[in-house]
């Protein structure tokens, strides 16, 4: 079986802006997911960014793309229509999507869902707790029955999305008096995935943590004839 090609988009804003982010990101974000990914056999990664020419997300490449992951926080906005409209075609021609951190507000992201995406949010500043719902879903596999992020924001519900097919992980945050967050859902038809997020700074690729769920993603959002559309969020802290 062919690898599964991935391109990693990466707006690339913070790392440019914030002198201790780029100390945790040298060669960016996006390279930081793409060595992540690299690490499965089954994966080829490439990567984009905002400020190169199409945002990098040119038809050619677009059509040598299996899965798209997408990372967004501050710039939204400046993303160009007519590149939502390109990633759009090729999510309904059978690309998958993974979209992750606050790309719950990625014009992109909202586009496809049809709903403002809005949730709850503060900053919680403490551990959160991520369960396995459904253990036998493919994106869990490899995980244990619960994993943990140090120091985290805190997303919360109402989450203004469709309803799911399934739920694979509820997040847990104290501070949020131990109500659940609906995290790795199937939301829709075909192979929709949803993982909502939180972090602030991502670095967590180790096997046990949000490494291990995106390369599950990916090896699951792969094209296999269906229509496939993966919305994916995920915190890599």
């Amino acid at each position: 079986m062919s690898k599964t090609r991935v391109t990693v988009w990466n707006e690339n804003v913070h790392e440019r802006q914030h002198a201790h982010i780029a100390e945790i990101y040298p060669k960016g974000l996006h390279e930081t997911i793409a060595e992540g990914l690299r690490e499965s056999s089954e994966i080829e990664a490439r990567t984009a960014t905002l400020e190169q020419p199409e945002h990098g997300l040119t038809d050619a490449v677009l059509a040598e793309t299996d899965v798209l992951t997408w990372w967004g926080h501050a710039a939204h906005a400046q993303v160009e229509d007519k590149i939502v409209d390109r990633v759009q075609k090729r999510v309904l021609e059978g690309m998958g999507l993974i979209v992750l951190h606050s790309g719950h507000y990625a014009k992109i992201f909202k586009r496809l869902l049809g709903t403002t995406c809005s949730l709850t949010w503060r900053e919680a500043g403490e551990k959160e707790r991520l369960w396995v719902c459904n253990p036998a879903h493919p994106i869990a596999r490899g995980i244990d029955r619960s994993f943990e992020i140090p120091h985290e924001e805190m997303y919360g519900e109402p989450f203004a999305i469709p309803n799911p097919d399934e739920v694979v992980f509820l997040s847990w945050v104290r501070r949020r008096r131990g109500l659940p967050f609906r995290l790795h859902l199937d939301a829709g038809c075909g192979k929709n995935l949803l993982l909502p997020s939180r972090p602030r700074e991502l670095s967590d690729l180790s096997p046990e943590g949000g490494g291990q769920v995106i390369r599950n993603a990916v090896l699951w959002a792969r094209p296999s004839g269906a229509w496939i559309g993966l919305l994916l969020e995920y915190s890599l802290r």
